[in-house]
């Protein structure tokens, strides 16, 4: 080709005669077959360039775009990446969409780095200054999230919540593992008879107040009174099924109402997508009950299972001050993704959270400090 067609393309490259048809595909394959087609003298060739196959460099490709007017594609999809941090309350919950997204919210962020790879594969300046709308949305967030506490934070005492988990081998130990720590409250899910026995035999010396309502449990350093259940049985739900209990702690900050509280688990399924409908009637009842309670200062431990992001979490979540900023992923115990497990207070601050080293459970727990 190149010496057949080089007398038909001027000194750009380009062809000449366009008005014929057939030689103008010869034209386009010119291009893509990479060869800038300056004219020496004489008829010859000079100036022989290799760029990127099909044309992409960072000036005009084969079909005479240059690096703003190309990777428009890209561009599209980065916008509304970089508006999904404020915005994943629009995405649509068709088959649990919209709380699967929010679970996982964190996470996505991550897709800023396909967009980035793509956009210089397409050598797009259009697509690069659009990758820069997500970059700085999902960078600010994570950063804020990041250094959310001070590194030595004053505070009045810590609470510590934990999924121990029905069927872990040693809920002693754990149990024991959680009392280092140091916290001046315990809360506990899936404390069936026997495991309350064994945790009990494991903290009742270091904390001598405790209460179990159903498979929900909570042990404290101060005295407890008021300890009754909390119905947040989903209609769904056959019973017995009982998760939710409310005590008032005596603290050396005053009158603290403290509630332990397990909702129910989200299950995927086909073609169903993810079934929320349990949980999210929990957390409605949950909320309820929260917007009754009359005590200023009020503490919810508990297996939520969801984020504060979820909007199934909304009615609970909107009842506290503070829910807890940072990370702290709880769950799965292999590769935590996702916090699962809270705590959440209303008339004092939460000025450190973090998560303490794995038990024999699938989760991981979580100690907040508090400052009334």
């Amino acid at each position: 080709m190149s010496g057949t067609y080089q007398r038909d393309f001027d000194h750009r490259g380009r062809y000449d005669d366009e008005d014929d048809a057939d030689l103008q595909d010869e034209r386009d394959q010119y291009h893509r077959d990479n060869w800038d087609g300056r004219r020496g003298s004489g008829g010859g060739r000079r100036g022989r360039t290799r760029t990127w196959p099909d044309g992409r460099h960072w000036g005009e490709d084969g079909r005479g775009r240059g690096s703003w007017r190309r990777g428009r594609l890209i561009a599209l999809c980065a916008v509304p990446l970089g508006l999904l941090p404020v915005l994943h309350a629009l995405v649509p919950d068709f088959r649990g969409v919209g709380s699967f997204v929010e679970t996982f919210l964190p996470w996505l962020g991550l897709l800023v780095l396909p967009l980035l790879l793509a956009a210089w594969w397409r050598r797009s300046a259009l697509a690069l200054v659009a990758v820069l709308v997500p970059a700085g949305a999902w960078g600010g967030l994570t950063a804020g999230a990041l250094g959310a506490f001070g590194s030595d934070p004053a505070y009045d005492f810590s609470v510590v919540q934990h999924n121990i988990a029905d069927d872990n081998p040693d809920p002693a130990g754990a149990a024991r593992a959680l009392a280092g720590a140091g916290p001046a409250m315990i809360a506990l899910e899936e404390v069936t008879p026997s495991v309350a026995a064994k945790v009990s035999g494991a903290l009742d010396a270091a904390y001598p107040h405790h209460a179990v309502r159903g498979t929900v449990g909570l042990w404290s350093k101060f005295p407890l009174k008021d300890v009754r259940p909390v119905d947040i049985k989903p209609d769904s739900v056959p019973a017995p099924w009982q998760r939710g209990l409310r005590a008032t702690a005596v603290t050396s900050q005053g009158y603290v109402a403290v509630y332990v509280a397990h909702l129910p688990s989200v299950r995927a399924g086909w073609p169903q997508g993810l079934r929320t409908g349990p949980r999210d009637d929990a957390a409605r009842r949950l909320g309820e009950v929260l917007a009754a309670e009359t005590m200023d200062r009020t503490i919810l431990l508990g297996d939520l299972n969801g984020t504060t992001d979820d909007r199934g979490l909304g009615p609970v979540v909107s009842r506290f001050d503070d829910s807890g900023r940072g990370f702290a992923f709880s769950w799965p115990k292999r590769f935590p993704v996702a916090r699962l497990d809270h705590v959440m207070v209303r008339g004092a601050e939460i000025v450190d959270l973090r998560t303490l080293a794995t038990t024999d459970s699938d989760h991981v727990p979580v100690q907040a400090k508090l400052d009334f």
